[in-house]
């Protein structure tokens, strides 16, 4: 009985390690963190144009979001999970031309519908995404037993405080924890730096609440701790990026981490690339 169990476990093993992801790759990495920007950044611009300026603020991987239009000549194809698989060739031949990788997907809806949501999971693996965003947090016992069989982590992200909706919580890191916790290690908390400082929290004390359990990152400067509060260049604003690019690295979480510039909406690009320089010059 015992050698059985020994087997069973030495097969979940082997299993488990078959479908993990392969690691971020050194050549796309910036002063050792994945670190690359959220096409949600460019969202007023097509997916093809926001790999183009993602290059050009010297980053190396790419977060995509669903829905954004693929290019301006192909005006009715969208990046989106369900893409057919000529479209996701187009993009994977985009990101080789510009050097990036896709390293992340969200923020995106995943149902407790497993064959509705093996459809995000198989988008993910054809492009080599490594984690998928998500606050559909009723999903999770389907989305868990997902990650495990695609060796894809899964981020749980929040927004800021609702005043007027009490049963939104995910703005809380102890609530996040207290969801992912217990769960496999693919499950964890994708740490929105600037969402935390708009529902009053201290980003670095809510890094800390969330010790081993961060999976990705949507790491923000803003001008103040307010729901006006926009983005700025890292270093730049109220937010101690310093302190918290040290933490992440004591905690081991090299990334993915994605410069979400949410503001100066068309011009933005001086103001990402200087995020990228921040973090290239960084010492910690």
């Amino acid at each position: 009985m015992k050698a059985l169990s020994l087997n069973v476990a030495i097969l979940a093993l082997a299993t488990a390690l078959a479908s993990a992801a392969e690691p971020i790759p050194a050549e796309h990495r910036i002063n050792g963190f994945a670190l690359g920007c959220q096409a949600y950044t460019f969202n007023k611009f097509t997916a093809f144009e926001a790999i183009e300026k993602t290059a050009a603020s010297g980053a190396k991987v790419i977060e995509f979001y669903p829905g954004q239009k693929l290019s301006a000549d192909l005006p009715d194809l969208k990046l989106h999970h369900d893409a057919t698989p000529e479209t996701i060739e187009k993009i994977k031949a985009k990101l080789k031309e510009h050097g990036l990788i896709a390293v992340a997907y969200g923020v995106v809806g995943l149902s407790p519908d497993e064959t509705e949501s093996r459809k995000v999971f198989e988008f993910a693996k054809a492009l080599g995404i490594r984690v998928i965003n998500t606050e559909s947090i009723d999903a999770i016992d389907t989305f868990e037993k997902l990650a495990i069989e695609y060796g894809i982590k899964v981020g749980i992200h929040e927004h800021p405080k609702r005043e007027n909706d009490p049963n939104y919580k995910l703005w809380d890191p102890n609530f996040v924890l207290s969801l992912v916790k217990d769960r496999d290690s693919r499950i964890g908390a994708c740490a929105d730096t600037g969402h935390w400082m708009r529902s009053g929290l201290n980003p670095l004390e809510c890094v800390r609440i969330l010790k081993g359990r961060i999976v990705s990152s949507h790491l923000k400067d803003l001008s103040e701790a307010s729901m006006v509060a926009h983005d700025m260049p890292y270093g730049t604003g109220q937010s101690d990026v310093n302190a918290i690019l040290k933490e992440y690295l004591a905690q081991g979480f090299e990334g993915p981490i994605s410069i979400e510039y949410e503001y100066n909406w068309y011009e933005s690009l001086p103001q990402v690339t200087k995020c990228v320089d921040y973090v290239k010059a960084w010492m910690p």
